[in-house]
C-alpha cells in the first residue's frame, strides 16, 4: 500500500450511518480470551493498566482478537482507527500526531494503532486503499475521516468535528475515573435538540426530525437544526434499504439515468459510504438532463445533502459551483 498524500476532509455527519459501506461484523472474535479494550499506549502502561504519567492508556494496538470489544467501546467514546504500515514513510509520523492528538482531548476519544502488516483483515474490514488511513468509529458505524499524510493541527480539527458528531449521536462518555476533561463538558442543548438526540439514540429518526422542525420552526436561522434535520431525514432513508435493495437500486439508477427516484437513491448511498464528490456529481447530472418538478426535485435533496456533509466543506463549495452551471 502506498500514501497518495490525500488532503485530509472534514467528517461527515451522514457518515455516522454506512449501510454496507464498511463490513465490520466481518472480523469475527477468534476463540480465544478478548484483550481489554484499552491495555497499550505511551508512556508505558503499569500492570493495573494505568499509563506511567498516572492517566488511563488511550492507545490500543488493534488486532483481530480485540477488534470487536473496540467496536463495543464506540458505544463509550468514539474509537480513531489509525491503519498504519512499517513500509509506509508517512505512517510513523501520522501515529505519533494522531497520538498526541487522542491524548490532549483526556480521555474523550481513543486510538486504535492498527498494524495492516501484521492484521490485514483489519485493512479489508476498513477497505483501505493506502496507508495512514484514519477511520473513527462511532456506536458500531465507520466514519472516514483522512488518507494520507496529516500534522497535528489537521488531526485535531477534524477531532473536534468528529467529538460534535459523536456528542449529536448521544457518544458523550469518556475512559478514566470521569475526572479527566471534567472542564470541558459541553453546554446543555436546547430542549428540542436534545430530544431530537435522544430520539436517534432511540432510533425514532421521525421524531428527531419533527424535533429539528419544530426548532426551525420556532428558530428559523437555526443551523444546527437544519443540518440536523437533514441529517436524520438520510438516515430514515438508508435506514429502509436492504442490501439487496441497494444492490437493486443501484442496478436501476444505471439502467435509468433520468430515473429521480433511482439516483437521488444512489446519491444517498454514495454519500453515507463516503463518496461524497460521486454522489453530488450524480444529482447535478441529473439536474443538468432534467426540468420540471424533478429537477427541482434533485436540486432541493441535494442542498439536503451539502447541510448533511457541511456548508463549508470544500467539497460542498465545489458541487455548488457544478450546480450554478447546470442551472444557469
Amino acid at each position: 500500500m502506498s500514501s497518495p498524500g490525500y488532503r485530509p476532509t472534514p467528517a461527515a455527519a451522514s457518515q455516522l450511518n454506512l449501510r454496507g459501506a464498511v463490513d465490520l461484523s466481518s472480523l469475527r472474535r477468534p476463540p480465544a480470551p478478548p484483550q481489554p479494550p484499552v491495555a497499550a499506549a505511551s508512556p508505558e502502561p503499569t500492570e493495573n493498566g494505568e499509563a506511567a504519567a498516572g492517566g488511563p492508556s488511550l492507545r490500543v494496538d488493534a488486532t483481530e482478537t480485540n477488534f470487536q470489544d473496540l467496536v463495543q467501546l464506540s458505544a463509550q467514546v468514539p474509537v480513531l482507527f489509525l491503519l498504519w504500515s512499517r513500509y509506509a514513510a508517512d505512517s510513523p509520523g501520522v501515529l505519533a500526531a494522531a497520538q498526541r492528538v487522542v491524548e490532549s482531548f483526556g480521555g474523550r476519544l481513543v486510538l486504535a494503532a492498527a498494524d495492516v502488516d501484521t492484521f490485514p483483515q483489519l485493512a479489508q474490514a476498513f477497505q483501505v486503499q493506502a496507508v495512514p488511513t484514519a477511520v473513527a468509529v462511532v456506536k458500531g458505524q465507520p466514519v472516514p475521516l483522512f488518507q494520507g499524510p496529516a500534522d497535528d493541527a489537521q488531526i485535531k480539527s477534524l477531532v473536534e468535528e468528529l467529538l460534535q458528531v459523536a456528542a449529536a449521536n448521544g457518544v458523550t462518555g469518556s475512559i478514566g475515573d470521569g475526572t479527566q476533561g471534567a472542564e470541558a463538558e459541553p453546554e446543555p442543548l436546547p430542549p428540542l435538540h436534545q430530544a431530537a438526540i435522544h430520539a436517534i439514540e432511540a432510533g425514532d429518526y421521525a421524531g428527531a426530525a419533527a424535533a429539528y422542525k419544530q426548532a426551525l420552526l420556532e428558530q428559523p436561522a437555526d443551523a444546527d437544526a437544519k443540518a440536523g434535520l437533514a441529517q436524520v431525514e438520510l438516515m430514515a432513508r438508508l435506514e429502509k434499504l436492504s442490501a439487496a435493495d441497494a444492490e437493486s437500486l443501484r442496478e436501476l439508477a444505471a439502467q435509468e439515468p433520468d430515473n429521480v427516484h433511482a439516483q437521488l437513491g444512489v446519491a444517498d448511498l454514495d454519500l453515507s459510504g463516503g463518496h461524497v464528490e460521486d454522489g453530488f456529481n450524480r444529482i447535478i447530472a441529473f439536474i443538468g438532463r432534467n426540468f420540471g418538478q424533478e429537477r427541482e426535485a434533485a436540486r432541493v435533496r441535494l442542498l439536503e445533502l451539502f447541510e448533511v456533509v457541511g456548508v463549508s466543506d470544500e467539497r460542498v463549495a465545489k458541487a455548488r459551483q457544478g450546480l450554478a452551471r447546470v442551472l444557469f
